[in-house]
């Protein structure tokens, strides 16, 4: 598989996201502009996912026990990380929640704070959107600027 295919299925995994993604691009050569553009779209198909999911398996797989507990540990860490925030500030809170690029914190568990919150679909995909163009921004940046500072120091030594 070529880098660009690599870059968009870590950008689409839920533990890697945008993180993954945008890193490996340009640790490729692939362009700034295009590892953005390209890591963010993939990204953004965590919030049809999610709903789809959410939406249509959720109530068949409910059923079965393991995945019940699963679920309530899932909804127990979720409600820990994002509650308060998203009941306080509602979708700003999804956004920068969405924006800052740490583990556990994305476009999947954003989605699905906003399913599990029932915050209206429309309003959610913007928040979640800002909040990847954001985070995009911010990882194609720390990156570019270790890789520069890398560069400089090792032109220096």
């Amino acid at each position: 598989m070529n880098d660009y295919i690599y870059s968009i299925i870590l950008s689409m995994m839920p533990i890697a996201e945008l993180r993954g993604g945008i890193p490996y691009a340009l640790a490729h050569n692939i362009h700034p502009v295009t590892s953005y553009l390209m890591c963010c779209a993939a990204n953004l198909l965590a919030f049809p996912i999610v709903y789809l999911f959410m939406g249509f398996l959720h109530d068949l797989f409910s059923k079965m026990e393991w995945y019940s507990r699963l679920f309530d540990k899932i909804v127990i860490r979720t409600r820990k990380k994002v509650g308060e925030n998203i009941e306080k500030w509602g979708f700003w809170g999804l956004m920068v929640f969405v924006m800052i690029p740490l583990p556990v914190t994305g476009a999947y568990t954003g989605t699905f704070a906003a399913w599990l919150f029932d915050i209206q679909k429309r309003k959610s995909f913007l928040a979640v959107s800002l909040g990847v163009l954001i985070s995009g921004l911010i990882v194609s940046a720390v990156f570019l600027s270790g890789v520069e500072l890398f560069s400089f120091f090792m032109k220096n030594v």
